[in-house]
This record gives structure tokens, C-alpha cells and sequence, in this order.
């Protein structure tokens, strides 16, 4: 087992590292006490050594390891990346490139919808993993030999695995789709949080401009909060009493005490007077400036066996191009497309229209049926069809 704890042995890896072709990279990490990933360990695997980097050993300086992130000759390989990027770039205000993400990778080749790196290891390196580590507390020390070699085995069998769907995607040609793919995981608005927005994160169907409005700034408010105090949101103040403040907009202590979950020594203290302010200011906002209720397809009377047969065509594409089905379409996606056939939806553009999209509305004009086969499902063109094609 390599376990680096000293700049100097970290230096002399990276440096190594350097003059490869890419490296696999995971992260060992926590996050229930701190609104700020805690960084625990770093794992990374070159063609013939893997190593543990502890980033809470005195003195280590994690600056070779940013700068090998950062060189853009070494393709960085991660599994399920968002997470792992999200605690580099909050480092460094960097994020890894290029890169590659096995997890995404594998949904382009057909393995299902966000595929465990366990599966990807049993399917394509052959190898059993021993998760019983996986709960554990990385932040203790010593790491034992067990927690070691459970986290080595995250990125030496992540080798394989990205050698053999990177042949895939050459092979049929989709590398470009992948590429497509991973730009939201190089955007650095996907880590950089506005408070503004954060918001948008509740799911709010119906609700009137004016609680959008409180909403808004409650939500704002929690944020800017949680980041300077790192601490969880939640930990703060539950999203269940921020609907009910922004639904009430309580305008004094007494209104405040009386929210659920809060209490009236919440409500005297400095974070009840920080949210009284946060909805006065969600009160004074213009009422043109209040925020709208999102685009909301809603479904016509007697769509609901529109939006079935969309699935089932969903499922049939997802099989025939082995393409996991949650890339292709969203449940979303699909009763946007049936109540409208210029929906502002991924489904309805790109690779996804080619292989889907054009069949979809084809279908729901009834240009194409959905027929059985030798117990097969195939599409077929109907008399009248205007641009479905028969497969």
C-alpha cells in the first residue's frame, strides 16, 4: 500500500504522472457536519503505481496534485466526477481537464441509468469489490490497511474500465456524444453557487410570484449563511419552515416564533432578526421583478396513453442504440414533447432528436405505430405518415 503523506514523495508521483496519458482519480470525503465537502483523501492511479494522498498529513502541500489536475496533457478519469470536482475546484478555484467520466461514459454505451462503479467493475474488469469500507470514517487516523486497500481499488480498476469504454465509444462512433455530455461537468457555473438561485432547487409546481419572491431571498439568505458558517443548510434552517415562512411572510418575532421547527429563541436571536429581514426584502420586491412560474407543460385531456406510448418507444430506442434511457428522455421530457411539439427539451435536439426525437413526434401525430414482431417490438410507418420512417 502508498499511502503519501510528505510533498516531497507527492512531487516525485506527480512528476511521474506527468508523462502519462491519463490518471484515474477518486476521493474520499465527508459532508454531514460542514457545508463544505472535508476533503479526507485523494486517491490517483497511474499505468504502474496507485497511491493514498492524505490531505490531513502535517505539512503535506497538495500543490503537485493541483498542478497534475491542472496539466492538460494527462486525461483525468473519475467515476460519478461531479462531487470529486466540486472539492477540487472549491480548493482551487480550478476544475480538472480534460477529463472523462466512466459513469456517464457508460450510460452512452448502453450500461442503464447512472451505473454504480461496483457494476462496472464486475462487468468490465471481472473483479468482485469488497465495499465494507465504505461507511467508514475517513477523517480518523491511522487509515488501517483495509481502509487503504478499499480505497486503491476505486482507481486501479478504474483503468480498465475507462480503456474499455473509450474503445467502445470509438467504435460506434459516440465519442463526440460524450463529449457533449461531459460539458457540464467542465462548466464552472455547475459549482459555483449563486445564492440568488438556489431556490430554484424547491419544487414548487404552483406557487404565486410574491412567495417566489420571499422564497428567494429566505433561500439566499441560508446559503451566504451555511458557506460563511460551513455548515449544512439543513442545520441552519429546514426547508419545510422556509416554505411556511415565505408562504405567512411574518413580520415580527412573535409571527416568526410561532413557524414550525423555529421557536420563539430562535425567532429573538440574531438569525430570526436576519430572517424577518430576508422577507421584507422578498415584500419590497417590484412585482415585475418577482420571479415567474417556470414553463410547465401541462397534459391535455387524454394524453396520458400519448405520454405511455412515448415511454415504450423511449425503452424501445433506449435497447435498439444501447443507450441508457434517462440520457435520451426524462419523464419530463416526454410529457413536454406530448403536449408540445417545439418543447424546449434535450430530447428534442441533437443526437437525441436523431435517434428519438423525430420518431417521438412521428409517433404522436400517428405517423408511425408501435407494432409486435417475433416478440419484438418494431416501428412501423403508417399510410398517412409525414415523416416517420419504417425500422
Amino acid at each position: 500500500m502508498s499511502l503519501i503523506t510528505t510533498t516531497d514523495s507527492l512531487r516525485a508521483f506527480c512528476t511521474r504522472q506527468a508523462e502519462t496519458e491519463f490518471v484515474t482519480v477518486d476521493t474520499e470525503f465527508l459532508r454531514e457536519k460542514t457545508y463544505w465537502p472535508q476533503l479526507c483523501l485523494v486517491q490517483v492511479a497511474g499505468p504502474g503505481e496507485a497511491v493514498a494522498i492524505d490531505p490531513l498529513a502535517e505539512g503535506l502541500d497538495l500543490t503537485p496534485l493541483f498542478e497534475l489536475l491542472a496539466n492538460p496533457k494527462v486525461l483525468k478519469v473519475f467515476h460519478a466526477a461531479r462531487q470529486d470536482i466540486e472539492i477540487f475546484h472549491h480548493l482551487t478555484g480550478k476544475i480538472p481537464e480534460p477529463l472523462f467520466d466512466t459513469q456517464v461514459a457508460a450510460m452512452v454505451c448502453g450500461f442503464g441509468d447512472s451505473v454504480s462503479y461496483e457494476t462496472l467493475v464486475s462487468k468490465l474488469a471481472g473483479v468482485r469489490l469488497d465495499k465494507s469500507s465504505r461507511f467508514t470514517d475517513w477523517s480518523l487516523r491511522p487509515l488501517t490497511e483495509r481502509q487503504l486497500a478499499y480505497s486503491l481499488s476505486d482507481v486501479v480498476h478504474l483503468r480498465p474500465i475507462y480503456e474499455k469504454l473509450h474503445r467502445r465509444l470509438v467504435k460506434s462512433g459516440r465519442t463526440l456524444w460524450l463529449d457533449r455530455e461531459l460539458a457540464v461537468l467542465t462548466e464552472p457555473r455547475t459549482y459555483n453557487v449563486d445564492p440568488q438561485t438556489v431556490w430554484q432547487r424547491f419544487r414548487l409546481r404552483s406557487a404565486k410570484p410574491r412567495f417566489r419572491a420571499i422564497l428567494r431571498e429566505l433561500a439566499a439568505w441560508r446559503e451566504r449563511e451555511a458557506q460563511s458558517r460551513d455548515l449544512p443548510r439543513g442545520r441552519l434552517v429546514r426547508d419545510e419552515a422556509l416554505l411556511e415562512i415565505a408562504a405567512h411572510a411574518p413580520g415580527t418575532i412573535d409571527d416568526l416564533a410561532r413557524v414550525r421547527g423555529l421557536g420563539r429563541g430562535f425567532a429573538e436571536g440574531r438569525l430570526g432578526g436576519d430572517l424577518l429581514a430576508a422577507v421584507a426584502r422578498g415584500l419590497a420586491v417590484p412585482d415585475h421583478e418577482c420571479p415567474i412560474e417556470e414553463t410547465v407543460y401541462d397534459a391535455a385531456p387524454g394524453s396520458g396513453p400519448v405520454i405511455d406510448l412515448l415511454r415504450v418507444l423511449l425503452k424501445m430506442k433506449s435497447e435498439d442504440h444501447h443507450v441508457a434511457a434517462k440520457l435520451i428522455a426524462s419523464a419530463s421530457d416526454l410529457e413536454a414533447i406530448a403536449a408540445d411539439d417545439e418543447a424546449d427539451v434535450p430530447a428534442l435536439s441533437g443526437w437525441r432528436l436523431e435517434i428519438f426525437g423525430k420518431d417521438a413526434l412521428a409517433l404522436k401525430h400517428g405517423g408511425l405505430a408501435l407494432a409486435v414482431s417475433a416478440n419484438r417490438l418494431k416501428l412501423v410507418s403508417l399510410p398517412l405518415a409525414t415523416g416517420g420512417e419504417t425500422v
